[in-house]
């Protein structure tokens, strides 16, 4: 999609955020930028996200120092859905190691829909990546836990000690994904017949059903994303989720594969890992220096919150976050 930020100055080589008065300016102006935006359509196939309102609109910056900057419906909760991918992936990478993980459920973009079934097939049975629903199937299966109730709280808890608070499910969009998953139980019991998933598929399908359906805010998607950016620290509790090389890891994978196939498309644009989720929630991560949560209903044909695209192509070309955008020069004339 066209993110229509072209009149926007490229910020390079900033080495860290700009002030915080200077930060708030640039998040009202992104949200104004992005709010004259009406394209795109909330997601209907899961039938209570339909309910949400199209104009709701947050923005939130976590900066890796603590500090919170925030504007528009950033305490309006929503389900976190796909971005919890993301997370879970982290969690498995330091339980497990990097080299299992990624013989398991690997990091290359499939270039199809997020719940594709070919994609499994056409790779012999490996899910390819934890960003599309079978990897995260795969990824969600490799937790520890020795029943499903046990599986379940190692994930909750883990996503909670990224978002620095304890997560709860929305039963209502839990109860309505649950009646409707039959795409990810087929998933599931493919990825079995396959010997990817080696416990029962309907209790991981039922365990990755209520991950996605942890109620979040903007603002805590901007805490995970800044823990990330922090080295696996959150940076709002202090606590140590996961270890530095962890954060390098996941971070790689959602460079390559948060946006589903339009991953090269944002990474061109925006140049900075991401994940989106259905219920319009996106978290952007610049490392080493924030983490940046959005939440806008109306999505694009590939699933991506539209506003909070934009808004997020705004911010890293305001605040200088693009990791790709580099000027020698810069540092030159700054050189003492």
């Amino acid at each position: 999609m066209d993110l229509d930020v072209s009149e926007i100055e490229q910020a390079v080589s900033t080495g860290a955020l700009p002030p915080g008065p200077d930060i708030d300016a640039f998040l009202a102006q992104a949200c104004k930028h992005a709010a004259r935006h009406h394209e795109g359509a909330v997601a209907d196939y899961i039938p209570v996200l339909a309910a949400a309102d199209p104009e709701a609109f947050g923005l939130c910056v976590a900066d890796v120092d603590g500090g919170l900057h925030e504007h528009g419906d950033t305490r309006v909760c929503f389900s976190i859905q796909s971005i919890s991918k993301a997370f879970v992936y982290a969690l498995l990478c330091d339980a497990l190691g990097h080299e299992r993980v990624l013989e398991v459920v690997g990091v290359n973009n499939t270039g199809l829909a997020f719940n594709s079934v070919i994609a499994i097939e056409l790779n012999d049975g490996h899910p390819m990546n934890p960003m599309v629903n079978a990897g995260a199937l795969a990824t969600t299966a490799l937790m520890a836990g020795d029943s499903a109730d046990r599986l379940w709280a190692n994930v909750r808890d883990g996503l909670s000690r990224f978002a620095g608070r304890a997560l709860e499910v929305d039963d209502e969009v839990y109860r309505s994904e649950a009646a409707t998953n039959q795409r990810n139980q087929a998933i599931a019991r493919l990825l079995e017949s396959y010997g990817r998933i080696t416990r029962d598929p309907l209790e991981v399908v039922d365990v990755y059903t209520r991950q996605c359906a942890l109620s979040v805010d903007a603002r805590d998607l901007a805490v995970m994303g800044a823990t990330l950016a922090d080295g696996g620290v959150n940076p709002v509790t202090g606590e140590r989720v996961v270890s530095a090389e962890v954060c390098r890891d996941t971070l790689a994978a959602l460079a390559a594969n948060g946006l589903y196939e339009r991953s090269g498309e944002w990474l061109a644009e925006i140049g900075l890992p991401g994940k989106s989720g259905v219920a319009g929630g996106l978290v952007t991560v610049a490392p080493g220096k924030t983490g940046i949560g959005a939440y806008a209903p109306r999505l694009d044909p590939a699933g991506n919150s539209v506003r909070g695209q934009i808004a997020t192509a705004y911010l890293s070309r305001a605040l200088g976050l693009n990791i790709f955008a580099s000027d020698p020069h810069v540092r030159e004339r700054a050189a003492p």
